[in-house]
């Protein structure tokens, strides 16, 4: 097997979405546990889309544990037990369509285990704005089960995604080298502008500290539009030599009346500003909000054009 972190001379692809891959297939995701929910219900969904990502190019696979937490599923009727197996679920599904898909090529793909911050579990939109605050304590009894469910199972790697905050990216920081000192992990922050955190960090601050952890291996943005990506990378690049990862939304803007997304005017796909971000110093890309195996087949076929 080899480390992802070999692999970084090159650019890397990742997946996109899982929610509207789900939707796409017929999965209702309207609730607060959002793709959390299929787990449950239509369990192999989340292994089909998984399939989806690979067969089009994608090498890491984000489990469907961004919103699955042990305290969103007892508010939403499950028992303790039941949520520990869900979570579990999620990176079985992911490690089964990466297991038969190297089985099929010879390709040996990643899995990333997703760690979505607390705000995630508060189902407001406090991912965005970081309008939330605990202990340190308080965030690592939050985390904890879930982080302790993925490492049982195993993965290649943990995805600390869609963070608003710095204090809670450490307390997951320091909750990994207890538990698992020497797991690979990458962290991806939330923005309020290409500067900064929602939680008023700098970014270039935020990307600097995290960097001092030796078991982060990439530091990057998620679900920011496309046209903040390039100003996110070069501050991110002013700071540390480690490799850039970014996986924005498709710039799409949500109307929370008619429950839809619309591209606004002038829309440009996301393939069209891939060379200006591997010259800013892009490394590991892919999409995230109301991106489909489409587009990552689309940067599949970029990356194939000699990137």
């Amino acid at each position: 097997m080899i480390k992802i972190t070999e692999e970084l001379t090159k650019p890397l692809l990742i997946d996109g979405a899982m929610s509207t891959a789900l939707e796409q297939l017929g999965a209702d995701t309207n609730n607060p546990l959002w793709t959390a929910s299929v787990l449950a219900h239509q369990p192999a969904l989340v292994k089909e889309v998984h399939q989806a990502y690979f067969k089009v190019g994608a090498r890491l696979a984000i489990t469907d544990t961004y919103q699955a937490n042990v305290p969103a599923f007892i508010n939403n009727g499950y028992s303790e037990r039941q949520a520990h197996q869900l979570i579990r679920r999620a990176v079985i599904l992911a490690k089964e369509a990466r297991d038969e898909y190297q089985q099929a090529t010879g390709t040996y793909n990643y899995v990333a285990g997703a760690l979505g911050p607390y705000g995630a579990y508060l189902a407001n939109g406090s991912e965005y704005t970081g309008d939330y605050h605990l202990s340190t304590a308080e965030y690592q009894q939050f985390h904890r089960p879930r982080l302790t469910d993925i490492l049982s199972v195993g993965v290649d790697v943990l995805a600390i995604e869609t963070q608003p905050r710095l204090d809670e990216v450490l307390a997951e920081l320091d909750l990994v080298k207890k538990l698992a000192p020497g797991t690979l992990c990458y962290v991806s922050f939330s923005l309020k502008d290409h500067t900064s955190l929602p939680d008023g960090t700098s970014l270039s601050v935020a990307a600097r500290t995290v960097a001092k952890y030796s078991n982060v291996f990439a530091i990057g943005v998620n679900c920011i539009p496309l046209e903040e990506v390039t100003a996110a990378i070069e501050t991110i690049r002013t700071v540390t030599d480690k490799p850039v990862i970014a996986y924005p939304n498709s710039s799409a803007i949500y109307d929370p009346q008619t429950k839809t997304w619309r591209y606004p005017r002038g829309h440009r796909r996301l393939t069209s500003y891939l060379p200006q971000w591997f010259t800013a110093g892009l490394t590991i890309i892919g999409g995230c909000c109301t991106t489909t195996p489409q587009d990552i087949a689309e940067i599949h076929e970029y990356l194939k054009g000699g990137r």
